[in-house]
Order: C-alpha cells, then sequence, then structure tokens
C-alpha cells in the first residue's frame, strides 16, 4: 500500500440502492410537480390518485382473485407496484432515507442482487399478509413493508453475529421492537390505518429470506434439513 494513498471517508453506496433510492424519489418528484402543474399540464394534479387506483394492493381484489381463480397480470403487479408509490412526499422521503441506510448495509452483506430480491419480496409478503389477516377495504400503498423486509435482512445479520460471539441473540430485534412500538403508540394517540400488519409481515418476510439469500445461507439450510 503506497503511503500516500487515499480512501474515502465513507463507504460508497451500492449501485442497486441508489437506483431503487432514485426510482422512488422520481416517481415521488413527478407526483409533486405534476400537483403544482409544472409538469403535465392540468391533467397532472390527478397522477397520484390515478396511481393510488392503479397500483394500490386490495385485500378484496386478492379475495376476488382467490375466489374466482382469475389471476388478471394486471393486479398482480400491485402486489409489487404499491411500494412505489406514496401518499404523501414525506411517506416517500422516509421510505427512501430508509432504502438507503439498510439497503446499503444489506447489499454490502447480501450483495446487490440479494438485496433487491429481499426488498421485492418482502413487498409482496406483507400485502399477502395484509390482505390475508385483514377484511378492510382500505387499500395498502407505500413501500414501508419493503423497508421493514430490509430491516429484517439487517435483523438476520445482527442476529448471526451475535450467536457467532455467543452473546444473546434476541438482542438483534430491538430494532423492530422499538419501530413497531414507537408505531402502536403513534396510532393509539392519533389514529391510525392498521398497515402495521404488512409492515411486520415484510419484516417477517425479509427476515425468513435471509436464511436463504445470505452468503452460505443456503448451504446451511440444505445442511440443516439433512442432519434433521
Amino acid at each position: 500500500m503506497q503511503p500516500n494513498e487515499k480512501h474515502p471517508a465513507v463507504n460508497p453506496l451500492p449501485p442497486v440502492v441508489v437506483a431503487l433510492f432514485l426510482v422512488i424519489m422520481g416517481i415521488e418528484m413527478t407526483f409533486w410537480l405534476g400537483t403544482r402543474g409544472l409538469i403535465g399540464g392540468p391533467a397532472a394534479v390527478g397522477w397520484r390518485l390515478e396511481a393510488i387506483q392503479r397500483y394500490a394492493f386490495s385485500g378484496e381484489i386478492l379475495r376476488w382473485m382467490w375466489e374466482s381463480g382469475n389471476w388478471p397480470v394486471q393486479h398482480l403487479l400491485r402486489f409489487v407496484a404499491y411500494a412505489f408509490v406514496h401518499v404523501t412526499f414525506t411517506q416517500a422521503l422516509f421510505v427512501g432515507v430508509f432504502v438507503l441506510a439498510m439497503g446499503k448495509m444489506v447489499a454490502e452483506i447480501f450483495g446487490s442482487l440479494a438485496m433487491l430480491l429481499v426488498f421485492v419480496v418482502s413487498a409482496a409478503g406483507g400485502a399477502l399478509i395484509y390482505g390475508l389477516v385483514l377484511n378492510d377495504p382500505l387499500p395498502l400503498i407505500g413501500g414501508f413493508p419493503a423497508v421493514y423486509g430490509l430491516i429484517g435482512a439487517f435483523t438476520y445479520i445482527l442476529w448471526r453475529r451475535l450467536e457467532a460471539v455467543g452473546a444473546n441473540q434476541a438482542r438483534a430485534f430491538s430494532l423492530i421492537a422499538m419501530l413497531l412500538g414507537v408505531q402502536l403508540l403513534f396510532g393509539l394517540i392519533f389514529g391510525g390505518n392498521p398497515d402495521w400488519i404488512a409492515d411486520l409481515g415484510g419484516f417477517a418476510t425479509g427476515f425468513a429470506l435471509s436464511f436463504f439469500v445470505a452468503p452460505g445461507g443456503w448451504a446451511r439450510v440444505r445442511n440443516r434439513i439433512r442432519h434433521d
């Protein structure tokens, strides 16, 4: 190593994390600019509402597909597409910040493709659990279930590290406990939607998926099955 070799003070973000953030915020900025009449003309004012109607996940649609046996592609897309459309700029911004923070940590350990897989599958898992548990016509919209999936993957990383040093692995779940506790507290005080069920479903999906997509994870699962 050369004495004058410089190292960045902060590790650069993985390109897939940056791309995911730009997609989320790019969609939101399109809605924001359209609402203010800066692009798209008069019709742009309704872009957000149109996107919510087209892409929000609906438990009623899930039940209709299940009962009818008809699974049209435009409705199956809702399982993932809802995570890229937000009700407000603030909601999209919070999701984007979590994607940058959690996505970076997960991508650096799991790899970029695995991180993206956790995000997408957790969005679908959170929506599915939301639709199965609740009999609620309120649609699900926004990327928090997918973000909670990344938190689930991060929790898995902590869980494995605590196991390696013989520490109490329950400590790995302190972050999700705190986040859900704050979310439930705000819901009790200010009222809220039961979308925390989708968030919890996204977390569980991300944590469970990590057993397979983490480095060496599939080999550990296969060896565990063989020994059992």
